[in-house]
């Protein structure tokens, strides 16, 4: 489905659920004034066509015991691209992959307990792989920690909603 074929409704139904993923049909109905019938039948359909992926919950990385996160952005051979994507997306450690243009070709967003472990994740794991020519390491210092998706929204994102 198409971003154009989503309505103000379906926009803010995305808006509640992305700031409440266990909101329940009954509330969003509430919060959105339409009916639950409504409410439910948009929410599938968003399912359905793929809009909505899934529901998470956002896990603190180091509460969790993740306590050391990096980026690691690589170089690769780019037929081998897909086979590569297939590997990274085998380690729980890389939390985000993405093919991008550039001065490199991937970046990872990576959680490991500790430098120890992301030091053999990004030496004998991603740079084990065939395809693999290089990676850069770059250590997360500090993370702003979410406090809610509606503040500081852009001005050209109100339009859509």
């Amino acid at each position: 489905m198409a971003d154009h074929a989503l309505d103000d409704t379906d926009h803010k139904i995305l808006e509640a659920l992305t700031d409440d993923g266990r909101m329940s049909i009954r509330a969003l109905a509430e919060r959105l004034h339409i009916s639950r019938a409504n409410a439910y039948a948009r929410v599938t359909r968003l399912q359905r066509t793929g809009v909505i992926r899934g529901f998470r919950a956002e896990i603190d990385p180091e509460l969790s015991g993740l306590g050391t996160s990096a980026y690691v952005t690589m170089s690769i051979r780019q037929p081998a691209w897909r086979q590569i994507a297939a590997k990274l997306q085998e380690l729980p450690a890389v939390a985000h992959i993405a093919l991008v243009g550039g001065e490199f070709d991937v970046i990872l967003l990576v959680r490991a307990r500790d430098n120890a472990h992301l030091r053999r994740l990004v030496l004998d794991e991603i740079q084990g792989m065939d395809g693999v020519v290089s990676t850069r390491t770059l250590l997360i210092f500090e993370e702003p920690t979410p406090t809610s998706r509606q503040q500081e929204r852009h001005p050209l994102q109100e339009d859509l909603l």
